[in-house]
C-alpha cells in the first residue's frame, strides 16, 4: 500500500509526497509536528498539516533569506532570528566570522528537540559559540529593544498561527526600534500566486513599507512552497538591496551555496509583472493621503 502526505495549498489544489515511513508525530503547546522520510525530498517535517521545510530544498530558503541581507551590509555584528528553530538559518550566518552574536528566539522547545534529532545538518547552526537560543515569543522578546541589531531574521512559520503576532504593524515598528541606524530586516513574504494567499502578501508589504524607508520584495524558486514560488521581503533604514549590494566582497567570502549566487541576487528583484503591480497597489495604499 502506497503512503503519501498531502497538504491542500487551495481549497482545489494539494500537493502530495509518497512517504516511505513516519519519524515522528507529536503536539507541542504550538503544533502539531509530523516528520517523513520520503524518496523525493528526503526527510520533511510539517506543521500542522503544512510542511514548513525538506531536507532536499530547504538551502534555498535559508541560503537567500540569510545571504541577501549579508552581501548588502558592510558591517553585521549582531544577528537577531525569529523563530529558526530548526537552525538552518543559524548555520548561514555561522559563515560569516564578523558576526559576534546569534540571538535565535524559538517559542517551541519540542520544535527544536525534533529538529536536533532529525535534522542535525540544519541543527548544527544551534550549536555555533556565537548563538543564543531563548525559547520565548518573538514579539514579546522584541518589545523595549533599541538599538540593539543590525540584522533581523524573521523565519517564522506562519501569519496565521501561533506566530500571528509577527506579522502585525506592532511587530514591524518593534523591529525598526530594535535596529541600529543603518539596521535591515528581511522576513519570508508567502506565496502570491494562489488567491487566498494573495491578501496576506499585500498585506505584510504594505506594513513593511509603512515602517521602513527602503522597502523591497524579492524571490525564490522552492519546490515544497504553494505553488512551488516563495516570496521575501527586504526592509532596510539605509541600504537598498541592488545599489548597496558589494558582489566583490560577498564573492571573496567563499561560501559554498547550492542556490544563491550575486547574479541570482540581483535577478531576484525582478519580479513578474503581477506581483509588481499588486506591490505597488499597496504601496499607494500605505503612502498618506
Amino acid at each position: 500500500m502506497d503512503f503519501w502526505f498531502s497538504e491542500y495549498h487551495t481549497q482545489n489544489v494539494k500537493m502530495s509526497i509518497r512517504v516511505e515511513k513516519q519519524l515522528f508525530s507529536g503536539e507541542s503547546d504550538f503544533q502539531r509536528i509530523d516528520v517523513f522520510d520520503s524518496e523525493e525530498f528526503g526527510r520533511f517535517l510539517t506543521s500542522d498539516g503544512s510542511v514548513i521545510f525538506s531536507e532536499k530544498d530547504e538551502f534555498t530558503y535559508d541560503e537567500m533569506i540569510v545571504h541577501v541581507p549579508m552581501a548588502v551590509h558592510p558591517n553585521v555584528r549582531k544577528v537577531l532570528v525569529i523563530g529558526g528553530g530548526d537552525g538552518g538559518v543559524a548555520r548561514e550566518l555561522s559563515y560569516y566570522d564578523e558576526i559576534e552574536v546569534i540571538d535565535v528566539v524559538e517559542p517551541d522547545e519540542m520544535f527544536v528537540k525534533v529538529c536536533r534529532e532529525f535534522f542535525p545538518d540544519n541543527a548544527r547552526g544551534l550549536d555555533d559559540k556565537r548563538v543564543r537560543l531563548h525559547y520565548r515569543d518573538g514579539l514579546r522578546f522584541l518589545r523595549g529593544k533599541q538599538d540593539e541589531y543590525d540584522l533581523i531574521i524573521n523565519d517564522s512559520t506562519d501569519p496565521l498561527g501561533h506566530t500571528a503576532g509577527l506579522f502585525t504593524k506592532e511587530f514591524y515598528g518593534s523591529c525598526f526600534k530594535a535596529l541600529h541606524e543603518d539596521g535591515i530586516m528581511v522576513y519570508q513574504h508567502g506565496s502570491p500566486f494562489f488567491d487566498e494567499d494573495e491578501e496576506t502578501c499585500r498585506a505584510m508589504h504594505r506594513k513593511a513599507f509603512r515602517s521602513f524607508p527602503i522597502s523591497r520584495v524579492y524571490q525564490a524558486h522552492i519546490p515544497t512552497c504553494p505553488s512551488g514560488y516563495w516570496l521575501f521581503g527586504f526592509a532596510s533604514k539605509k541600504y537598498h538591496p541592488l545599489k548597496d549590494l558589494d558582489a566583490e566582497r560577498w564573492k571573496k567570502r567563499h561560501i559554498k551555496t547550492w542556490y544563491y549566487t550575486t547574479n541570482l541576487h540581483m535577478g531576484a528583484f525582478m519580479l513578474p509583472k503581477y506581483v509588481e503591480d499588486l506591490l505597488e497597489e499597496e504601496e499607494g495604499r500605505a503612502k498618506p493621503e
